[in-house]
C-alpha cells in the first residue's frame, strides 16, 4: 500500500473510531431514513406538561423537529415515512443509572439482560464497575446495532488496596493481580494518580467509581484529577472509612445509595466496606425530616451532585426478609430508604433512577420498573418527577444530557411509545408498544423473552 492511501484507511478507521463505531463497521442501511411521527402526547423529559397532538421529525438517529401536528416544515418532513400515533404517549427512552453487566463476565446473560431492558423501554444504562473488557464489547456491540441493547456508559473502580481481597475482583480481573488492572485499580498514599485516572481512562470508560476503604484526602485527589482529565466521579455516598460529608466535599458527580448517607448520624465510622454492620436508624430524627441529612442534602445541591439512590433494592429486600427473617439484613431498611429518598427529593437533589438488582427470568420486565414504582408509589414523586428522574436526569448522571434524556431537536432519536398514560400510573410504562434506540423501532410484540439458560443464575449486586 503507497503512502497516501494508507494515509486515507488510517484517517477513516480513525473516523470510525472516534464515533464509537469499529473500523469495519458500515452506518446502517436507513441510517439517513425520515420517520415522522404523529398525533403523539408528548411528555419530553424535561418536567414541562404533556402537550397533545405533536408531531416528532426523525432523521437517520437523530431528532430533528418537534411541533403541533401538522405545524412542521413540509419541505423537511417530505418523503418521510409517516407512523400515526394517535391515542399513543410518548416519553424519552428510560436510563438504569444503576447496572452490573459482567461480574463475572457472561456474553449470553449480558445479552439477555439488555434484550429485556431495550424492549422494555430502556435505551441507555450506567454500568458501574465491572470486567470492562466485558463490557467495552458490549458496549460497541450495541453501537454497531449487532445486538439488542440499551447505550452503555461505564466506570472503572478504584479503592483502597485492602478491598481487593473481595472475590469479585478475582472474578473481573481474570489474567491481572489484584488492584493492577486499569479498570480496578487499588490506590494509596504511594500511587500517582495521574498516571492511574489515565490508565482508567484508556478503558473508554466514562468515569470513575470510587468505592470502598479510601480516605478523604485521596479521594479528593481522585476526583480532581479525573475532572482535570474529563472523566466523571461516581461514587459511594460513603467510601468507608470516609464520612458521607467529606465524600460529598469532594465533588463527585453523582453519589449512588442513598442509605450509606445515614452512616453520617452515627458516633462512628465504619473502618471499612467489608464491616456490614447497619445504619443505627435510632439516631435518626424520630420524626420529621433529619438535620443532618439535611446539611448532606443541602451540600449535594450546593455542589450540583446526583443521588443515584436505589431505594427499590432496599423496600424489596425487606419484603423478602419478612418471608425469611433469618436473612442477613441491609445497610437499611425499606422504610428508612424511602424516608432518605423523599427528604432527598423534597430537598430538591436530583435523583436518577437506578437499580442495582436483576429480575429472574421469568418476569418480562426491567428491574428499573420497580424503582419507577418506588419512587411514586413509596417516596410520593409525581409521575411527571419520575419520569424526569429516570429521563432527563439519568443521561445527567451519565454525563449524556446534551445527547439524550429528553425529546427535543438535535437529539439522539430515544423514546417510547405507549398505549396507556405514565402520567396516571407510572406503571403504565409496562403498556409499552414500542421502543425507538437511535432511530431504530423496536417492537414490544417482537421481544423473545429471557430463558434460564441464558440467564444462569443471578450475580451478587
Amino acid at each position: 500500500m503507497t503512502t497516501l492511501p494508507r494515509i486515507a484507511a488510517f484517517l477513516a478507521a480513525a473516523t470510525f473510531l472516534a464515533a464509537g463505531l469499529p473500523a469495519t463497521a458500515q452506518p446502517p442501511a436507513k441510517a439517513a431514513e425520515a420517520v415522522l411521527y404523529t398525533h403523539a402526547t408528548l411528555i419530553d423529559g424535561t418536567g414541562a406538561a404533556a402537550r397533545q397532538d405533536q408531531d416528532i421529525l426523525v432523521r437517520g438517529e437523530r431528532i430533528q423537529a418537534v411541533g403541533p401536528s401538522g405545524t412542521l416544515d413540509a419541505a423537511r418532513t417530505g418523503g418521510a415515512r409517516t407512523v400515526d400515533l394517535s391515542g399513543r404517549h410518548v416519553m424519552p427512552g428510560l436510563i438504569d443509572s444503576h447496572v452490573h453487566l459482567a461480574t463475572p463476565p457472561n456474553r449470553g446473560r449480558a445479552e439477555a439482560m439488555l434484550r429485556r431492558q431495550l424492549y422494555g423501554g430502556v435505551t441507555a444504562v450506567r454500568d458501574m464497575a465491572d470486567d470492562l473488557r466485558a463490557v467495552g464489547e458490549l458496549s460497541r456491540a450495541s453501537l454497531a446495532g449487532e445486538i439488542p441493547a440499551p447505550d452503555i456508559f461505564y466506570a472503572a473502580l478504584m479503592a483502597g488496596p485492602s478491598f481487593f481481597e473481595d472475590p469479585r475482583v478475582l472474578a473481573v480481573s481474570l489474567g491481572k493481580t489484584p488492584g493492577t488492572a486499569p479498570w480496578m485499580q487499588a490506590i494509596d498514599d504511594k500511587t500517582d494518580l495521574r498516571t492511574a485516572v489515565t490508565l482508567a481512562k484508556g478503558t473508554s470508560a466514562t468515569a470513575i467509581k470510587i468505592y470502598a476503604n479510601l480516605p478523604a484526602g485521596l479521594i479528593a485527589g481522585i476526583t480532581q484529577e479525573a475532572h482535570r482529565q474529563g472523566m466523571m466521579i461516581w461514587a459511594h455516598s460513603a467510601v468507608f472509612p470516609t464520612w458521607p460529608a467529606d465524600v460529598i466535599a469532594a465533588g463527585p458527580d453523582s453519589l449512588s445509595h442513598v442509605c450509606y448517607l445515614a452512616y453520617q448520624t452515627q458516633p462512628a465510622m465504619l473502618p471499612a466496606y467489608e464491616d456490614r454492620t447497619p445504619v443505627d436508624e435510632r439516631r435518626l430524627a424520630a420524626s420529621g425530616d433529619d438535620p443532618v441529612m439535611a446539611k448532606l442534602f443541602g451540600a449535594m445541591l450546593e455542589r450540583g451532585a446526583v443521588l443515584d439512590a436505589t431505594g427499590s433494592l432496599f423496600v424489596l429486600f425487606e419484603e423478602e426478609r419478612r418471608n425469611n427473617p433469618a436473612a442477613k439484613p441491609l445497610r437499611c431498611t425499606g422504610p428508612t430508604t424511602t424516608r432518605l429518598t423523599r427528604q432527598a427529593w423534597q430537598a430538591g437533589v436530583p435523583i436518577s433512577a437506578g437499580t442495582d438488582f436483576v429480575h429472574k427470568p421469568d418476569d418480562p420486565w426491567p428491574a428499573l420498573f420497580d424503582e419507577l414504582h418506588f419512587l411514586q408509589h413509596d417516596v410520593g414523586m409525581p409521575p411527571l418527577e419520575v419520569i424526569r428522574a429516570a429521563t432527563l436526569i439519568g443521561a445527567r448522571a451519565a454525563g449524556q444530557e446534551k445527547e439524550m434524556g429528553s425529546i427535543e431537536p438535535g437529539k439522539l432519536a430515544n423514546f417510547i411509545v405507549l398505549t396507556a398514560d405514565p402520567l396516571q400510573d407510572i406503571d403504565h410504562v409496562r403498556s409499552i408498544e414500542t421502543t425507538v434506540k437511535r432511530g431504530r423501532a423496536y417492537r414490544r410484540a417482537d421481544y423473545r423473552p429471557v430463558t434460564k439458560a441464558e440467564m444462569g443464575g443471578r450475580d451478587e449486586d
